[in-house]
């Protein structure tokens, strides 16, 4: 509204004032410093922001990356959670400071329904959570209840982005699913891993030489203990000059690549993205002649401090640089690499040691684009662009397997991620847990932590307890600091050798599994490890659950993450499900918390009643070496005394399966009928694989088996029944695992 004395109010005087004004707000906006650096800020003060309220909704998930619960806190009284991929050295946990990678996606859950909110900005982004209901005791709660307080809880969240513009995705749901599928419909699904990567990889900061990769190897055939790949760090290479090999300690690679071949087993070797600047190096020449360095705010190449000293950037954001980069993993190009070879991009947030907080300078350019615009995108266009590589350099027929440390939306289609530095401490045992359930929330289902703890030495117990954990998380590597002792899986006694050998040899067996889960994860989106609440959404026990977790519906995982503990209260859910223990076959029933007495060799598995799941007890050295091994079948029947289960197989390792080339079979338990049916009659594939052995839990024991195969054919089995526990064990029904057949119990 027009002021009316503003006419009598001398002009001069206002305008003073103004300035003064200005001048306060204006300090910082034009040009900030950071400890000895500048940032120019050419374009003035840019951020944006937007305030959601969410009526109703208690609990909020999501926008990792944060050494923090899964369900999300407050930020009232603190600092809000920050998104701005850092390379932190040794960070905080319940904290909620930035990390390696950013996913500005949050969902929202309640009894109702579950929402997402997915922010789409690469800035540097500032996410703040109030709720009406934070801070309030159970008590107080109950009060209100009393007196008829009618106030709805409420959490509001407020989206604050350096630069760019507001530009957001709110997926409705209702159900978790319907999230999953519509954020899967924006960024794409899980990339569909090679077999293998879902086995045991070895890695550490460094194995020396050749004869260390040769003795490792040796070290797991010796103790019996299966593996897939072993890793190489940053000094394998010349000079940390990536894309090639040390000339004396790696002088041969192809040769010991070819020993890792002969056993089935692969390697991965790093390729960072800081390029060292040395005109003697091929990769920096190249990079520097045709333009494709990220360029600093006057135009020149951009240098930064890395490993190999001073070194460049090159400029992902560009289409022509990405497909220059993927060029060179090409084996003409990439000397000593062979098809067992595969990728790891570390820092590539990317890593600055000498830069503002140890990143790019925000007015560093890409092209017309400021660093501070595109931060967040760096790690993902690194990613991308290595993954592409592989994919090519096979002709588009085999699977890439890419780690990737900085991610954003969208990351989960080119690999896997890990949780980064952590350290050999219980509280980053126990976190590894929520990090990944996080990361499985918007999208990227293939995660891990360092097995042992990056930095530091852990006790054999952590050691111990940490392989149960990682074993039953998708990404399994363990990974260890330059200054650490050797912490291979046989330096710790027979005794924890044993036992490390056992939960290795768990998640061989499950691998079938796994990898099921991984194909659905690919059609659909959903995680592969999801926290109880995606299963049982109107179950509120289970909305802030964090120490426990589901692998797909049918498997609960409760690892023991407390020191000298000797026993855990694990969350069985739902009132009316059956929840077998996997070691011991003792049936529990749902909607309770079961204390469960541990020693040193347990870890708490339970598989829910009405599920089946096929497993693979022949363990031998790798993945590769049980392709054509037989299945053994485990049916746990639930209170109506049913069951079903699937099982996928394809030949592990190209995209034939994008061309129909696997079975998909849906086994069912029915009125005492077990069937296995063909759930894609149109595919065609192979196995050699069979069936070796049918264990069903919560049986009754049967007069008779008969099996009849798919040419009508019946024959008679043998089976045992042990009535303590209520398990039937059908030995040898032989049949073909890509076959149709029915085994009926009279």
């Amino acid at each position: 509204q027009a002021d009316p004395e503003a006419e009598n109010k001398d002009p001069a005087n206002q305008a003073e004032t103004t300035t003064e004004e200005e001048e306060k707000v204006e300090d910082g906006m034009w040009e900030e410093t950071f400890k000895s650096h500048t940032d120019s800020k050419p374009n003035g003060p840019s951020a944006i922001s937007l305030d959601f309220s969410l009526p109703g909704v208690e609990h909020v998930y999501g926008i990792p990356e944060h050494g923090d619960n899964l369900k999300l806190k407050t930020t009232d009284s603190g600092d809000p959670y920050r998104l701005y991929n850092l390379d932190v050295f040794q960070y905080e946990l319940y904290n909620p400071m930035a990390l390696y990678g950013g996913v500005p996606v949050m969902l929202a859950h309640n009894v109702q329904r579950t929402t997402g909110i997915f922010w789409l900005n690469a800035a540097e982004t500032w996410v703040d959570i109030s709720s009406n209901t934070a801070g309030k005791t159970v008590f107080g709660k109950m009060l209100d209840y009393v007196q008829g307080s009618s106030e709805t809880p409420q959490t509001d969240v407020r989206w604050i982005s350096e630069s760019g513009i507001i530009d957001v995705f709110l997926m409705l749901g209702p159900t978790p699913r319907d999230v999953f599928s519509q954020y899967a419909s924006l960024t794409g699904t899980q990339a569909f891993p090679p077999l293998a990567s879902l086995g045991y990889h070895q890695c550490r900061w460094n194995y020396n030489d050749q004869e260390d990769v040769r003795s490792v190897d040796a070290g797991f055939d010796e103790h019996d203990i299966p593996y897939d790949f072993i890793w190489l760090d940053i000094e394998h290479t010349d000079g940390k000059r990536y894309f090639t090999w040390d000339p004396h300690k790696f002088a041969s690679p192809k040769e010991m690549l070819q020993g890792l071949l002969d056993k089935k087993r692969k390697m991965v070797a790093i390729v960072d993205p800081h390029i060292k600047v040395d005109t003697n190096y091929k990769i920096h020449n190249e990079i520097r002649s045709l333009g494709f360095y990220v360029k600093n705010k006057d135009g020149a190449d951009y240098e930064g401090w890395c490993w190999p000293g001073s070194a460049g950037y090159p400029d992902f954001t560009r289409p022509d640089m990405r497909a220059w980069w993927a060029s060179q993993f090409a084996y003409d190009q990439y000397e000593g690499a062979t098809e067992n070879l595969y990728t790891w991009n570390d820092m590539n947030e990317p890593s600055v040691f000498n830069g503002p907080e140890v990143t790019m300078h925000k007015d560093a350019m890409h092209g017309s684009w400021e660093h501070r615009e595109v931060h967040n995108l760096y790690g993902l266009y690194v990613h991308m662009a290595t993954a592409q590589g592989l994919l090519e350099r096979s002709g588009g027929t085999e699977r890439p397997f890419v780690l990737t440390r900085a991610f954003y939306a969208g990351s989960q289609r080119y690999g896997a991620v890990w949780t980064g530095d952590n350290a050999a401490e219980w509280d980053h045992l126990k976190i590894s847990i929520p990090m990944c359930l996080s990361l499985g929330l918007v999208g990227i289902s293939f995660c891990g932590a360092d097995v042992g703890g990056f930095f530091k030495s852990p006790s054999t117990e952590l050691l111990v307890r940490w392989y149960q954990t990682g074993a039953y998380q998708p990404f399994f590597r363990a990974h260890a600091h330059l200054d650490t002792p050797r912490r291979e899986p046989w330096l710790f006694g027979p005794e924890n050798t044993a036992l490390i050998r056992e939960v290795l040899r768990q998640r061989y067996t499950f691998l079938p599994y796994w990898y099921q889960l991984f194909y659905h994860a690919y059609h659909t989106g959903e995680p592969v490890m999801r926290p109880l609440w995606v299963e049982y959404p109107q179950d509120p026990a289970t909305f802030a659950l964090d120490d426990e977790f589901l692998l797909g519906r049918d498997l609960l995982v409760h690892p023991v993450t407390e020191e000298g503990a000797r026993g855990v209260t694990a969350y069985l859910p739902g009132k009316d499900e059956a929840w077998f223990d996997i070691h011991t076959f003792q049936k529990h029933n749902g909607g309770q918390n079961l204390y469960i007495p541990v020693t040193m060799s347990s870890i708490p598995v339970f598989q829910r009643g009405g599920s089946i799941i096929p497993r693979k007890l022949r363990v031998r050295r790798s993945s590769t070496c049980m392709e054509h091994d037989p299945y053994t079948l485990y049916v746990a029947l639930n209170k109506q005394r049913t069951a079903e289960g699937e099982l996928y197989i394809d030949d592990g390792h190209t995209f034939n399966y994008e061309k129909k080339e696997f079975i998909h079979r849906r086994f069912s338990f029915i009125k005492n009928v077990l069937s296995s049916a063909n759930l894609e009659p149109d595919a065609q594939f192979t196995t050699k694989s069979w069936v070796e052995r049918i264990i069903i839990l919560g049986a009754s024991k049967p007069s008779m088996i008969t099996l009849k195969s798919a040419d009508g054919e019946e024959n008679q089995l043998e089976f045992d029944f042990d009535a303590s526990m209520s398990v039937l064990t059908i030995r040898k029904p032989g049949m073909n695992a890509g076959a149709d057949w029915t085994v009926t119990l009279q």
